[in-house]
């Protein structure tokens, strides 16, 4: 529900079950313990988006939009909507959102599988897709690495400040990678329905 979605944008390590939460503050601790880092997940939904943003073409598809956004983020490394990857594994009678009318002449979905997307075209439903960050690159650990001057293996050892996990600080940013990608979206819109 709603009040819990804003609940978790308020703690300051944001996660749904606090337990879980726990758990992965223990595994960034470890892996900078052991001088690593680890990746992780960051899910984002966007609410009250009307139906009709987007389009089946390849340059305007709301998917493609929010990717190119998330993908300028340079540690995202996958993107997924809805059901994401688990597709894969779904039959269509699984995977298809049986729809509904509501009461208040209202549609509704009784699953989001489709991430609030449809052949490119939002369709109303919250906007959901999971963004993957890779493990921060700049570990204290020794790496086997490359001079390129003398073209000699060398190992590679990086000084200062490392972070085991850049997930936490990360989330304000795909939160506005995917509010630029929205206003691209309605920017668009309002600019074809001008043409039009």
């Amino acid at each position: 529900d709603w009040d819990t979605l804003k609940g978790v944008a308020d703690k300051d390590f944001p996660v749904l079950n606090d337990e879980k939460g726990q758990e992965m503050q223990e595994a960034i601790l470890e892996a900078k313990e052991e001088q690593d880092s680890v990746g992780g997940s960051i899910e984002c939904g966007v609410f009250g988006l009307p139906a009709g943003y987007g389009s089946p073409d390849f340059g305007e598809n709301a998917e493609g939009i929010f990717s190119q956004y998330l993908f300028a983020v340079p540690a995202v490394k996958a993107v997924a909507f809805g059901a994401g990857t688990a597709f894969s594994l779904m039959r269509g009678s699984e995977a298809n959102d049986p729809l509904y009318v509501d009461e208040h002449g209202n549609v509704g979905a009784e699953q989001n599988c489709a991430g609030g997307i449809n052949g490119g075209i939002t369709n109303g439903m919250p906007l959901t897709f999971r963004a993957a960050i890779k493990p921060t690159p700049s570990i204290a650990s020794p790496q086997q690495s490359v001079n390129l001057s003398q073209m000699t293996n060398q190992q590679l050892n990086i000084q200062g400040r490392h972070d085991p996990c850049i997930v936490p600080r990360a989330v304000p940013v795909v939160e506005a990678a995917a509010a630029i990608a929205i206003f691209d979206m309605i920017l668009g819109n309002t600019q074809t329905n001008r043409r039009k």
